[in-house]
């Protein structure tokens, strides 16, 4: 894994030696695809050995996950007992090294919301190095999916088309990032304005995108003139775990980011551009759909209440279901 760190490394020095221009533009498509693949590997690759080290994983619960991602001793663990009610341990120690740990990594991926907890007296300097080590692992905050559409080939040779002006691309700079995936054939569709890092994102196929809150933490340490400030962080919420201060705001933000439909009665908890019949009956037991035939709903998704709807029918919140199964 060290090898992969080191190249990770030498390439990323190049990078920064590298002035962007145009005419530069060809050579650093070619080094980002490289960096891409490298981390992926990095990734990916089980370590050696038959023993091994401890290993983790978290317990999946529930119907969203969050994830607190932070520099040690900014209060992540604090600001998650006084949320939850749950007891973690908490240190008082001063850390002063960030080490990126691949595992920690592989469970952040997979969080429907994530925490980014910043210490309110260095906020842009953590944000920017914990942005950077998550988006060259493949994470994407606050972000969509870009616009493109890729097809490999057998044969036919690279074929690129676009639908609006390229000003961060060429055909010379796509040419080079797919050579390096050894594409010599395929269609590739631009519907947006995409960058080389898109492009890399959409031949890769394993990003992630993920809402995050950017919670800075231990205001009850700076002035209301410094608070105003931190407000105009987009995305950002300012707390203090320690006083409990503002936990409103933050949990409002939670569940805005999480686009969760809450049922009232029953943990039945659906996203809203997932919320008809047929993903309520998936979140309960997949097994519902073999016998299903159709399903009466009382609220405000119906004219009648209640109303006869099939699986595709959209539901709205505090919707009440039931489940008439096949005779």
């Amino acid at each position: 894994m060290s090898s992969y760190a080191d190249k990770i490394k030498e390439i990323e020095a190049e990078m920064a030696r590298t002035q962007k221009n145009k005419a530069t533009a060809y050579h650093l498509g070619t080094l980002k695809a490289k960096l891409a693949k490298l981390k992926r590997e990095l990734l990916t690759t089980p370590k050696g050995g038959g023993g091994g080290g401890e290993g983790f994983d978290v317990a999946g619960t529930g119907v969203a996950r969050v994830g607190f991602v932070g520099f040690p001793s900014v209060g992540k663990s604090t600001l998650m007992s006084k949320m939850t009610g749950t007891f973690s341990e908490v240190s008082e120690v001063e850390f002063t090294t960030l080490t990126t740990v691949p595992g920690v990594l592989a469970v952040a991926r997979t969080c429907s919301l994530i925490f980014l907890v910043l210490d309110v007296l260095k906020p842009l300097t953590h944000k920017a190095v914990i942005e950077r080590e998550l988006e060259g692992f493949g994470i994407r905050l606050n972000k969509e999916p870009p616009n493109i559409v890729f097809r490999k080939k057998d044969k036919g040779g690279i074929n690129m088309t676009n639908t609006v002006p390229l000003t961060h691309l060429d055909q010379d700079i796509v040419r080079s990032i797919l050579s390096e995936y050894r594409i010599a054939s395929a269609d590739v569709a631009f519907r947006c304005d995409a960058t080389a890092d898109d492009l890399i994102d959409v031949i890769e196929g394993n990003r992630v995108y993920i809402p995050a809150v950017y919670v800075l933490n231990k205001i009850d340490q700076i002035s209301i003139e410094e608070l105003d400030l931190i407000y105009k962080i987009p995305h950002a919420v300012p707390v203090s775990a320690h006083h409990e201060w503002n936990f409103d705001e933050l949990l409002d933000k939670m569940w805005a980011y999480l686009n969760l439909l809450p049922d009232y009665s029953a943990p039945v908890v659906l996203k809203r551009d997932r919320s008809s019949v047929l993903d309520f009956c998936n979140s309960i037991h997949k097994g519902i759909l073999k016998d299903f035939s159709y399903a009466n709903v009382w609220g405000t998704s119906v004219k009648h209440n209640p109303q006869k709807v099939g699986r595709d029918h959209v539901l709205l919140d505090e919707d009440v279901v039931s489940i008439v199964k096949k005779k």
